[in-house]
This record gives structure tokens, C-alpha cells and sequence, in this order.
């Protein structure tokens, strides 16, 4: 997971806490907020992992919000280790820095966004069309939701 900046058409800025699954290319999550601390993180963690399940890894940089004593509590107390970047070494992550820059060429750049709800609205729709319905070279010209666990059924809104 990693952080993508953006703004409102106002110049208001905006964080898109985005979040794939390196085997499927699924993307369970795009959470937008104007910021973002390690509680916000949880939080969304919690709710996307109650629905799609745990992962058995965590691949996040060095960001304040991953490093945070509410993601290691959190990461601690599911058994789930967290594989941090080297400080610098974007590459090490290199599955979420491929995935930004689609969404940032596929979605982000294509639209305005008038206020908060409009960015997560227009996020949700791309998502849904980025796990349902695009081929990935990468996993045979298949859509991501072929290869989770739902078995193609449509992707649970987050």
C-alpha cells in the first residue's frame, strides 16, 4: 500500500490511500481523505480486511503513517508482518509505484473533482472497472476479480 497526492478543482489537496493484492492485482481499497494519520489507516484496513479477508504480508515505505504505533499494534496483534522499503528504494514496492501510475494516467488525471464525496465517488467507479472488467497482462488478460476468492462475483464496495 502507498499513498497517491491530488486536489480538489479548488486546489484543496487530497490523499488516495491505495492498497493491491501483488498476486491478483485486486485493489480492495482506494480511500480518499484530505489527510491521513496511522488511526486512518486501521481504521480502513480494518474495514477492507473484515470483507476481503487478511493479507500475510504488508509492503508499505517509510511514510509516517505506516510506521505509526497504531499500524504496528494493529499489524501485531493479526500476526501480520510488515515489509518496509528502504528509505529511498521506491523498487521495493514496486507492484503499488506500477499501480499509482495507472491510476494516477487512468483515473486521477481524467477528472476534476468538485469535493470529497465526487473524488470518492468517481475513485469507487474507476476501482470497480480497474478489478471487474480490464484485462491485466500480467495475470493472463483476466480481470482481478477472477483470481480472488469471490470467483468473479462483483467486488464488495469498500
Amino acid at each position: 500500500m502507498d499513498f497517491v497526492h491530488d486536489q480538489l478543482a479548488t486546489g484543496k489537496k487530497l490523499r488516495v490511500l491505495t492498497v493491491i493484492d501483488t498476486f491478483s492485482r485486486y485493489v480492495p481499497v482506494l480511500d480518499v481523505r484530505f489527510s491521513y494519520r496511522g488511526e486512518d489507516v486501521v481504521a480502513t484496513l480494518d474495514r477492507v480486511c473484515r470483507q476481503t479477508g487478511y493479507p500475510k504480508i504488508i509492503r508499505v515505505d517509510q511514510g509516517t503513517e505506516f510506521v505509526s504505533r497504531d499500524m504496528d499494534l494493529w499489524a501485531y496483534q493479526r500476526g501480520l508482518p510488515l515489509d518496509f522499503s528502504r528509505p529511498g528504494k521506491p523498487t521495493d514496492n514496486a507492484f503499488i509505484e506500477v499501480f499509482n501510475g495507472r491510476f494516477r494516467t487512468e483515473c486521477l488525471n481524467q477528472h476534476w473533482f468538485l469535493t470529497l464525496v465526487d473524488a470518492a465517488e468517481k475513485l469507487e467507479a474507476w476501482r470497480r472497472y480497474y478489478n471487474e472488467e480490464r484485462p491485466h497482462g500480467a495475470i493472463g488478460n483476466k480481470a482481478p476479480i477472477t483470481l480472488t476468492k469471490t470467483g468473479g462475483v462483483t467486488s464488495p464496495s469498500p
